[in-house]
């Protein structure tokens, strides 16, 4: 059932996507105590099951004691704050009873794997349906328990059997993707067959207030529109976030019907040929991010739609995510975080994407004076003259790929460059040090192609270099 499904959905997406940065964080803040790794989880990981009418919680197996209850298990168990349910002993909170009951030792209990039983529990007279799943993490295991009060679910909703195959199915083929940005290509491509839809899409809101569709399929024979889709406006889905900020879904059964109340939507869709359409809110972070949505299903696939987006949403936004926590390790493993430039493990990755036919320019720079600058006046100018450095660098070399390579060195990498066009830049590059107030000593090679070793090429544009910095000291007045 729905339920069930979005428990598998965001557990497993929790266990693939936070495992390495809850990893490193523990690595980083090693010595803190037990109850600081601890409270990491509760605060990020958890939070996503906040508002979902199901029941959540999430147990310490060795210790027995409450580590998360989302909002609805609260109610349900008597629990005015997370606060307040944290550290209790689990089987007396959620039993009643004064010794561990034997499901944390259930042998079928495993990661990776939900165990799924009806359950009756005395303590609050109710029938559940519930699974249960182990996520490991820094040395710690966690239960994972989503239930259903099985009476409220018959009688809300009947019929759901074909939601949730689909579901499963769809969450099945999207974790197997290598990556975020496969899972969200491969979910939407899915619920695009699935659904027999013209397109299935993503919008993000950008930092100016507008939405980019970020991702899209389209079936054969649909013009793809993501292009034509990037800083929409605000104001042309103003009266969906109203909705979105009720809980609610869009629904559309026929684009006429809008025409004369929602005419900025309608002038929006009516060129896409668009007929009708269901679409979803995105929440992350207890505020919407987004929306995501299908466009002309079948008319008798209209209806169990929303209820199938709304269970689809929480799996979604845990993907981007996911995808942020990717793009941002990324950013800390190739990029230099004083200046933004590659560092030398994006060096070392473009050198080995680089085609060989290609010429190639290589540029070597020194920052001068550096040392004397930490020395004489901090490291916080220091940092401020590699920055103008860099920039100088950017301002010239802007289209090429550039590295901070060590300390005080500097390094473009020009591919598809003639002899002439780098030497032309190197003067542009001199004169724009004397403007931005950083002096650099320079090497530059260049081969009509990429063939030679560039390991050899960037030593001979570094010995250059060494012998633009001699002849600059050779020229400055003794004191």
């Amino acid at each position: 059932n729905r339920e069930e499904t979005t428990g598998k959905t965001t557990v497993q997406t929790t266990e693939e996507t936070t495992g390495k940065t809850t990893a490193q964080t523990a690595e980083e803040t090693a010595g803190k105590t037990t109850e600081k790794v601890i409270e990491r989880p509760v605060a990020r990981l958890w939070e996503i099951y906040e508002e979902m009418r199901e029941i959540v919680f999430v147990l310490d197996m060795d210790t027995h004691e409450i580590v998360y209850m989302n909002r609805c298990a609260r109610e349900l168990y008597g629990f005015s704050s997370i606060k307040e349910a944290e550290g209790k002993k689990c089987y007396m909170a959620l039993r009643g009873n004064s010794m561990p009951c034997a499901v944390c030792e259930d042998k079928r209990l495993r990661p990776g794997h939900f165990l799924e039983e009806v359950r009756y529990n005395p303590f609050i007279g109710k029938k559940l349906a519930v699974k249960d799943t182990i996520i490991e993490d820094n040395g710690r295991r966690y239960r994972f328990e989503l239930a259903v009060d099985l009476s409220a679910w018959e009688q809300q909703n009947r019929g759901y059997e074909d939601n949730e195959a689909m579901v499963n199915e769809g969450l099945r083929v999207s974790l197997a993707a290598p990556t975020p940005e496969a899972s969200l290509t491969a979910l939407l491509e899915y619920l695009g067959h699935a659904l027999k839809s013209h397109r299935v899409y993503i919008f993000e809101e950008t930092e100016q207030g507008g939405f980019d569709n970020t991702y899209e399929w389209c079936a054969d024979g649909v013009e793809p529109q993501k292009g034509n889709l990037q800083g929409v406006s605000y104001e042309v889905v103003s009266l969906w976030y109203r909705k979105f900020s009720k809980g609610e879904n869009v629904l559309i059964k026929n684009i006429e019907s809008i025409r004369r109340e929602d005419p900025a939507v309608y002038a929006c869709l009516q060129p896409q040929h668009i007929e009708s359409l269901v679409a979803a809110p995105l929440v992350g972070d207890k505020k919407i991010i987004g929306f995501f949505g299908v466009d002309n299903p079948p008319e008798r696939y209209l209806e169990h739609i929303t209820t199938l987006l709304q269970i689809l949403g929480h799996f979604i936004v845990a993907l981007l995510h996911r995808r942020n926590h990717v793009r941002r390790l990324e950013e800390l493993c190739f990029q230099d975080q004083l200046t933004g430039l590659g560092n030398r493990h994006a060096m070392n990755d473009y050198i080995t994407g680089m085609i060989p036919e290609q010429s190639v320019g290589v540029l070597y720079c020194d920052v001068m004076g550096l040392k004397r600058t930490n020395d004489e006046k901090g490291h916080l100018e220091g940092d401020n003259l590699l920055i103008r450095a860099s920039e100088c660098l950017r301002k010239t070399f802007g289209d090429q790929a550039l590295f901070r390579v060590g300390g005080d060195e500097f390094l473009a990498l020009c591919a598809g460059i003639s002899r002439e066009q780098l030497q032309e830049r190197v003067e542009k590059l001199r004169q724009e040090m004397k403007r931005g107030n950083a002096l650099m000593a320079l090497g530059a090679v260049w081969r009509s192609d990429g063939n030679e070793d560039m390991d050899r090429l960037m030593r001979e544009a570094d010995g250059l270099m060494y012998e633009d910095k001699r002849a600059w000291y050779a020229g400055q007045p003794e004191k």
